[in-house]
């Protein structure tokens, strides 16, 4: 990854504020909203339905435009055309035409994106060999299952090259082979020094891939950080110890460097998981109660 490029993306006090037809309130949907994130990062966006999140990535996208803010991407307005030259995007629900085949479909991006006829078979081969689906490129998209749908959307996201790509629900509908299969392909893109914003409800996958995580709840961002900190418990302290017997165990701290043949594996705050902080944070606990009672 380059030290000479520019943060990959930057939203500075993002407020999108949407008026209600036939009605004189206003829904604000994202609230002084700021965050930025790194080039090379996987960043982590999860919130509930009607959070914000979509309408932020959306604004990132230069889909709609912000109330009031900003958002940057590799330190390009979002409301330049050229900033989208940089990003691939995969929607939560992408439309194909169904009739093409996998490799007509990737063609089709490529003659999108401006390739010659030479570098589109290129990068068809390429792509589908990438998503795992060279087997499948001559099948029509109305016989893909939900899981090679989505990855036949992540190989068109990344048919220009993108420095930036952003996943909303990526493995949304997905059984958990192809859940799997994405979150690799995800992985892969780290590897290749490809940013990744990843907006998903499934926070297992979100603790496996992302390197920070930002929570957002009734649009304003409500925690942010490394996924390590995010899910220490700040008031305990763990220590893990091998090899240690019943009595020793009792004894704990200050009795372990004299003890021969004890390893201090590990020590420091214990964590909870990435879902628990989630729910504490955007009130799902409560909620969950007052429905069970």
């Amino acid at each position: 990854m380059s030290k000479d490029l520019p943060t990959a993306v930057q939203i500075k006090n993002l407020t999108k504020i949407f008026p209600l037809p036939f009605r004189k309130e206003k829904v604000v949907a994202v609230d002084n909203l700021s965050l930025s994130v790194k080039p090379g990062e996987v960043y982590g966006l999860i919130g509930p339905n009607g959070s914000g999140k979509s309408t932020t990535m959306k604004v990132l996208l230069g889909l709609i435009s912000a109330t009031s803010g900003s958002s940057t991407v590799f330190g390009m307005s979002s409301t330049e055309t050229a900033s989208r030259g940089s990003v691939g995007f995969l929607p939560e629900n992408p439309y194909f035409y169904k009739y093409l085949t996998g490799a007509e479909t990737i063609a089709f991006y490529g003659k999108l994106c401006g390739l010659k006829r030479k570098a589109i078979k290129e990068r068809t081969s390429e792509l589908l060999n990438l998503v795992e689906l060279e087997g499948a490129r001559d099948r029509r998209l109305a016989g893909y299952s939900k899981g090679m749908l989505q990855r036949i959307g992540l190989a068109q996201a990344l048919v220009g090259r993108p420095k930036l790509v952003v996943l909303d629900e990526p493995t949304a509908g997905v059984d958990p082979a192809g859940s799997r299969k994405i979150r690799d392909l995800i992985m892969q893109l780290k590897e290749q020094g490809i940013t990744v914003i990843l907006s998903s409800h499934l926070l297992e996958q979100v603790q496996e891939v992302c390197d920070r995580v930002g929570i957002i709840f009734e649009g304003k961002l409500v925690r942010e950080g490394s996924l390590k900190k995010l899910i220490e418990i700040e008031d305990q302290t763990e220590i893990v110890l091998e090899n240690a017997g019943s009595d020793l165990l009792k004894k704990i701290s200050d009795l372990v460097n004299q003890e021969s043949g004890v390893n201090l594996v590990r020590s420091g705050r214990p964590r909870t998981t990435l879902e628990t902080l989630f729910l504490k944070e955007t009130g799902g606990d409560s909620k969950d109660a007052r429905n069970d009672s």
